[in-house]
């Protein structure tokens, strides 16, 4: 990123020399043009002087023309580096490049302990009929899955338990586009560095997208917001559709991983006084909704290196999953503070100032399909029937399922 910074700070130096001439031109030119005026009046059109300051005007024509292509190949490098450029990290974060450096700032929850070899996802869906890959990959390809009976009433009951919640603490439900133009990813921060992630539908220029951020923070694009207003809080549900490549292994198998998933997303326009409570918010939000649902889980505060471009900080929240011993994200927030709203020009009027760019927030509620299996793996019985937690019984579910 140092050589990308270099590159900028010298494109700028050359566009403002550039500019300059370009303004000294267009002058000398202006005053030529009175000049080449009163000679005709004076001397006439075939006079020398009259050819002396047209061919002078001539040649600052030539170098007008010469300048602008210039110009404008300068401004493209400069939108394309700008582009890229990440939001600058909150001193906050933790350093590091990886997840590996990332802080683990708490763990709650008790990890269950089983009499017997615990199944994963997998084994435990296929037991039952709630997960079938092999049609799936027939119909759609490797990474898609049809979920089945039981599993689906509980992914059902999930959003709707998520959306009640959150709907309680005063976000307004939403059903949003999962098709988007590019303008939406490129200001989200998704484009241009995660464009082979995305997945493309070239004939109507439209992209699926990744996750609702990205509508939800194109809600108020353009518009200005008045400071009366904020916070302005949205609670997205929809289908999510992501390229990513992940690692093989248990990473792929299963559910873990997948091309298409369903997700409950938060999203939250502030004024930005009020960005880092707003953070802790919707973490305690997602912690709430962990702890309603009887998963062990811990958070952890990511690193600068892993942030990623929109976010200055970010917490996941990472699922104890049995079958693989360890502790995996199963939902991430993140303070964008005014990098999405610049790029999206989204401003809100202060009471006493003129308006100027918000705040925007993002957190995950629900991820159905690792919470899912975080439910299915951690709360198993040695026959393979799975208990429900109490938050979800008041949504249609069974004690246990499968009920037989």
């Amino acid at each position: 990123m140092a050589d990308e910074l270099d590159e900028l700070l010298e494109i700028d130096e050359r566009r403002r020399e550039l500019n300059t001439r370009t303004d000294d031109l267009r002058a000398a030119q202006n005053k030529l043009s009175d000049q080449i005026q009163q000679a005709a009046q004076s001397s006439g059109n075939d006079s020398a002087e009259f050819e002396q300051l047209r061919d002078q005007s001539s040649r600052l024509k030539s170098e007008l023309k010469e300048i602008e292509p210039q110009l404008a190949e300068l401004k493209g490098r400069q939108d394309e580096l700008l582009g890229a450029l990440p939001n600058p990290p909150s001193p906050d974060a933790p350093d590091g490049d990886s997840e590996q450096d990332a802080v683990v700032l708490r763990e709650v929850g008790e990890r269950p302990e089983f009499g017997f070899e615990p199944a994963d996802h997998l084994e435990l869906g296929e037991r039952h009929g709630w997960i079938e890959m092999e049609a799936a990959a027939r119909t759609s390809g490797a990474r898609f899955a049809y979920l089945m009976g039981d599993l689906v009433m509980v992914e059902m009951a999930l959003v709707r338990f998520a959306l009640e919640l959150l709907r309680g603490e005063g976000f307004t439900p939403v059903a949003p586009p999962v098709m988007v133009r590019e303008r939406a990813l490129y200001g989200t921060g998704f484009f241009p560095g995660e464009r082979e992630t995305i997945y493309e539908v070239p004939r109507d220029e439209l992209f699926l997208a990744g996750t609702s951020e990205v509508p939800l923070a194109s809600i108020h694009a353009d518009e200005v917001l008045e400071g009366g207003d904020l916070p302005l809080r949205y609670a997205g549900f929809s289908t999510c559709f992501r390229r990513e490549a992940g690692a093989a292994g248990r990473d792929t198998r299963g559910i873990f991983r997948v091309h298409q998933f369903d997700k409950v997303e938060m999203f939250s326009f502030v004024a930005p006084d009020s960005s880092g409570d707003e953070h802790e918010r919707l973490l305690s939000l997602q912690e709430r909704i962990l702890d309603a649902l009887e998963i062990p889980y811990r958070v952890v505060d990511i690193p600068v290196g892993d942030l990623g471009a929109s976010a200055t900080r970010k917490f996941d929240c990472e699922a104890w999953i049995p079958s693989q011993e360890r502790y995996r994200e199963v939902t991430s927030c993140s303070n964008t503070t005014d990098y999405q709203a610049r790029r999206l020009d989204c401003r809100y009027r202060p009471a006493d100032g003129a308006p100027e760019p918000v705040h925007t927030l993002n957190g995950t509620a629900v991820a159905v399909g690792r919470t899912l299996i975080a439910l299915m793996e951690n709360r198993q019985a040695r026959d393979g029937s799975v208990s429900t937690p109490a938050a979800l019984k008041e949504f249609g579910l069974p004690e246990r399922i499968p009920t037989e």
